[in-house]
């Protein structure tokens, strides 16, 4: 089993993008093995340049199982279970009443923003369960807590991650932790697409990521089953 040091094994779903790049970096400068995924192969190699030894990134598309399967069964193999679950990849719809989403659309919002968190959390929980400790994060948003106009797909998902986290946290063993969480409105490409300009007025993912990753980190069995916000936001 390899390990930076004696930081943390982080997995690590979107890494290539937005808040998982920024908490990508983070993880990794504060001494952390990080185990990330995504699904640019451009992006991935770009990462596995940049990395450290002991990080380790992939290219895997949350929303399928058979892959979400095999590069769990290849981390777990090589590095053991996580100490750390975060489930941050998503997409967002193109904003538009519920009626004007394309079916095929809205099913793509459903398969990764929800079945893929349930992919992952059945490829990697199980192991944390054996060893008996581990937290699960699941980026919820503000948009899990509240709705808004023409991102109604995106909306449903993330009030579906609130409450299957919720429900997750009551079923883990003492010493465990699943986490519904906030990352606040920061300005990510996601944001972009449906703020456009005005996303540009919200605060950053790396300044964003300094706050947050060491809250992350300090999050325990205490923690289960809250829904959590970042600092600041």
């Amino acid at each position: 089993m390899t390990k930076k040091g004696s930081g943390k094994i982080v997995v690590i779903t979107g890494v290539t993008r937005g808040l998982g790049r920024a908490m990508t970096r983070k993880f990794a400068a504060l001494g952390h093995h990080v185990l990330g995924c995504g699904r640019s192969r451009e992006e991935i190699e770009g990462l596995r340049r940049a990395s450290g030894s002991g990080d380790d990134f992939a290219v895997v598309d949350v929303a399928r199982a058979a892959q979400v399967n095999l590069w769990a069964d290849r981390l777990l193999a090589e590095y053991g279970a996580p100490d750390l679950l975060v489930n941050n990849a998503a997409v967002i719809n193109t904003n538009a009443p519920l009626w004007e989403v394309p079916g095929a659309e809205f099913d793509h919002v459903i398969d990764v923003n929800v079945k893929g968190v349930v992919n992952v959390v059945r490829a990697f929980v199980p192991a944390m369960i054996t060893r008996g400790s581990g937290v699960i994060v699941n980026f919820s948003s503000y948009w899990g807590r509240s709705v808004a106009p023409e991102v109604a797909p995106y909306c449903a998902t993330k009030w579906a991650i609130e409450g299957l986290t919720r429900a997750l946290a009551q079923e883990l063993p003492k010493g465990m932790a699943a986490v519904p969480f906030n990352p606040g409105i920061i300005d990510t490409e996601m944001l972009q697409t449906c703020f456009g300009d005005s996303a540009a007025g919200y605060s950053k993912p790396e300044p964003w990521a300094e706050t947050t990753v060491p809250f992350l980190l300090q999050l325990d069995a205490k923690d289960n089953g809250k829904a959590l916000t970042a600092p600041g936001q």
